[in-house]
């Protein structure tokens, strides 16, 4: 059917839609727990009081910065508006509803002692989305790829929705769970289905340009939160456009790859020649040329031999060791600093949805400019490069001048250059992964240090909101770490141009030396099903 035609466009158009609502709820946490100014609520007898004139009565100075209130606790004052020195805990609280009428933190009091349960939110959809990751892998290894995408795109549209009628925080937390395994799912099964119906090239292409999507849908979030100014409107309208996905079942075909791989030749024949028939390819001889190959005997023997590798192999011999550990940290750093800065946006000041948007819009260049990048000077220098402007963009954020008076535009243009770095590291080293592990084990190698983006991401809200303790500490923390991960590329052999491992002996032998064996541009190299985890 060709590495690239009509087809594959259509198919890879198709599938490119679910990942606009996927951003949505990935990153939607910036407008469900936006930040809120609070303060304790006033006593009946005090009700002719303003607001300002309340709180300017009542709020003790915040012990870490004189200039500022504590939300937390409030002076005694009588019915006849005496204040007294002593303090007592706030047991209520009033929010400005200005900007937002109701969000996750208004409704369910997430504030002072409270208040990391809204980081917990966070950090629970993106435990969901790598629980995720692994079932509906395992789910689309064993039933083919288009049902487990069709069931994801159900469950996103009727527990997503569920979220919205939670009146308790713990079952929204819940449904959230439910929500990411799929989004989860639907990630892994259409990256997957992408990969195993292109060749050549346009593998590294297609899993670059595959992000695209995902940046727009983080802009539009701007747009749909602008609009929908209470947490439960905003959740229903990012969760009842994943319905249309259930046209999948019609509008997409199973992977012919995957049936082939499971001995249902007769369905991929019919498959390959309604494909090589869109692009325009001889369909003569496509039943013929299946009958003389037996990919399914071959996949159970490649199957048999990928048994005997686990794991422990990225680990057992000390180059291998070196290797696996620096990627490791790479996708930590990649998961942290992109979800980590997508979440600090909003809470940098300014106008919030102006923000959101331009941290959208400003990832689509850095991912376009990935595949020339990669390229022309290779995935090491690339990851390097990417990694080092993240890292400056987010340590000259802690020069920039601060106060109610200062500009938010030097921070926003710097927190936006940081997610212009992530957005050309994330590309590349799901490519840079996928060619480095040994064939016997990219399986495991790539779905492992996947996992620890997803644990990055899982911590990266801890890392935005202490903030509360400085206002340097969240920018100095997304600054070191990827310039550490920076200095590990340097560690790491370059795989462009270079004849990847096999065996886990290459594995072991390869960067030790310079490599000898060229296999002409690295654009062809193979990219497993599993980098999509």
């Amino acid at each position: 059917m060709g590495n690239f035609g009509r087809w594959q466009l259509w198919v890879c158009l198709w599938i490119s839609i679910l990942k606009v609502p996927v951003a949505w709820h990935q990153l939607g946490i910036v407008f469900l727990a936006p930040p809120v100014d609070s303060w304790c609520t006033r006593p009946a007898y005090l009700h002719n009081l303003t607001t300002e004139e309340w709180r300017n009565l009542s709020q003790p100075p915040l012990w870490s910065d004189s200039s500022k209130r504590d939300n937390c606790r409030m002076y005694e004052v009588d019915h006849t508006g005496t204040v007294r020195n002593s303090t007592v805990a706030c047991s209520s609280w009033e929010y400005d509803r200005s900007v937002f009428q109701e969000t996750i933190i208004t409704q369910w009091d997430l504030v002072c002692g409270r208040k990391q349960l809204a980081n917990v939110a966070q950090t629970v959809l993106m435990f969901g989305v790598l629980v995720g990751n692994v079932l509906f892998g395992m789910i689309a290894d064993r039933y083919g790829r288009k049902m487990p995408l069709v069931v994801a795109g159900v469950m996103q549209v009727v527990f997503g929705s569920a979220c919205a009628f939670m009146p308790w925080f713990e079952g929204f937390l819940f449904m959230r769970f439910i929500t990411a395994c799929a989004i989860g799912g639907s990630m892994i099964t259409s990256f997957v289905i992408c990969m195993e119906i292109l060749g050549g090239w346009w593998r590294m292409a297609i899993s670059v340009l595959f992000h695209i999507p995902f940046s727009m849908g983080h802009s539009l979030m701007a747009a749909v939160a602008y609009y929908a100014r209470d947490w439960q409107t905003f959740q229903l309208a990012i969760s009842l456009p994943s319905i249309f996905l259930i046209c999948y079942w019609w509008v997409l075909p199973e992977s012919p790859r995957w049936l082939l791989a499971v001995g249902r030749d007769e369905e991929a024949v019919k498959i390959l020649q309604q494909a090589a028939k869109y692009n325009r390819l001889d369909v003569s001889n496509i039943a013929e040329k299946i009958a003389t190959i037996s990919i399914h005997k071959k996949k159970l023997k490649e199957d048999e031999e990928e048994k005997k590798a686990n794991i422990t192999d990225l680990f057992r011999t000390p180059n291998m060791r070196m290797k696996t550990l620096c990627m490791y940290f790479n996708w930590i750093v990649c998961g942290l600093c992109f979800y980590g800065l997508a979440q600090y946006m909003g809470q940098i000041g300014g106008n919030i949805f102006v923000n959101v948007a331009v941290s959208g819009l400003i990832e689509l260049p850095g991912m376009s400019l990935c595949i020339y990048f990669m390229g022309r000077f290779g995935r090491r220098a690339t990851l390097f490069s990417s990694q080092m402007l993240a890292a400056v963009s987010c340590l000259l954020l802690m020069a920039v001048p601060q106060g109610p008076d200062a500009s938010e535009w030097p921070k926003v243009t710097l927190a936006a250059l940081g997610i212009v770095g992530m957005s050309v590291s994330f590309p590349t080293v799901y490519l840079y992964s996928a060619e480095l592990f040994p064939t016997v084990v990219r399986n495991v190698g790539v779905g492992s240090s996947s996992m620890c983006a997803r644990i990055g991401s899982m911590v990266a809200p801890y890392i935005t909101s202490l903030s509360m303790f400085g206002f340097y500490l969240p920018p100095l923390a997304f600054g070191l770490v990827p310039l550490v991960g920076a200095l590990l590329c340097i560690l790491l052999p370059e795989t462009a141009n270079a004849e990847l491992p096999d065996t886990l002996e290459d594995g072991e032998n390869f960067g030790k030396k310079k490599l000898k064996n060229q296999t002409g541009s690295a654009n062809n190299a193979y990219i497993t099903e599993d980098s999509a985890i």
